[in-house]
């Protein structure tokens, strides 16, 4: 399955501003491009492009004052497999985890685990732990919060949408995260590209995704809290501690975005069969 992608952002910035962005695959998917996901800048300015420390690519930039159009337009290659589900994945103790996954068990800025430890272990206790206890926090955030864009909020925690019970994809992932790693399984927060690929059609407009990764029998597993059923055509950007670790834009001065849009398409070629879309 081929699946173009690509996005557009046009900024209005007040003075000359660096900028920090993460927008390209990540590493990972990277041999699966066909038509390279070059990001291309209006008007023409240098781009430093660097890995930070969780394997993103990153590139910066110092944006002119006045406007700044930022797109790309590629074509990647994909399995048209739907994510892996694995219910015999067990769950470790944390004496033998890999060192580099012990920081995902941690709290972080999103995901405030002194919180919401008493919660998970109320609720998820009693599961059988490994690929069991990851779907039951699936399936209780799943059904705990309401998605809707208006209930957008950048400055809301895993926390805070336990208690105001609605979010966007971001709160389904924070929250999932946060029980997970409360529970002792390292999480980690991904963003990256997830059209309507083998489901009807979402008449709102295509944007970024998040979802997470659990680490279960010796390697990281793709859940996700708002659909919570396999997807086919996710595609990964970038993997942190939550969305503070993943920003597609840091910004170093005042600005307004002006335009934004996320291109998520399958190429014409052999038809998938529609599900039915659940939306929390």
């Amino acid at each position: 399955m081929k699946i173009r992608i690509g996005f557009e952002l046009v900024y209005e910035f007040a003075q000359k501003t660096s900028v920090v962005l993460m927008l390209n695959v990540h590493p990972s998917r990277a041999p699966d491009l066909i038509q390279p996901d070059h990001i291309q800048i209006t008007p023409a300015v240098p781009l430093t492009r660097y890995r930070d420390a969780f394997d993103n690519i990153c590139a910066r930039l110092v944006a002119p004052q006045g406007q700044l159009r930022v797109f790309t337009d590629a074509v990647i290659a994909d399995s048209g497999l739907p994510d892996p589900i694995e219910p015999a994945a067990r769950q470790h103790d944390v004496s033998e985890l890999p060192h580099e996954a012990l920081m995902f068990l941690l709290g972080s800025r999103y995901c405030e685990t002194e919180h919401l430890m008493n919660v998970a272990w109320s609720n998820f206790a009693a599961s059988p732990p490994g690929w069991a206890r990851v779907q039951a926090i699936c399936d209780f955030v799943n059904s705990h919060l309401q998605f809707g864009y208006p209930h957008a909020h950048a400055a809301r925690t895993a926390m805070g949408a336990f208690v105001d019970r609605r979010g966007v994809c971001r709160d389904f992932a924070h929250l999932a995260v946060t029980f997970c790693r409360c529970m002792n399984i390292p999480a980690r927060y991904c963003t990256g590209y997830l059209g309507d690929i083998g489901v009807v059609p979402d008449p709102e407009p295509m944007d970024f995704s998040a979802w997470f990764e659990a680490y279960l029998g010796g390697r990281w597993y793709t859940f996700d809290a708002r659909y919570n059923k396999p997807r086919i055509g996710r595609i990964v950007i970038a993997r942190g501690r939550d969305a503070a670790d993943v920003a597609f834009s840091t910004t170093f001065g005042p600005n307004t975005l002006k335009r934004f849009s996320v291109i998520t398409d399958q190429v014409a070629s052999e038809p998938v069969q529609l599900e039915e879309r659940k939306v929390a």
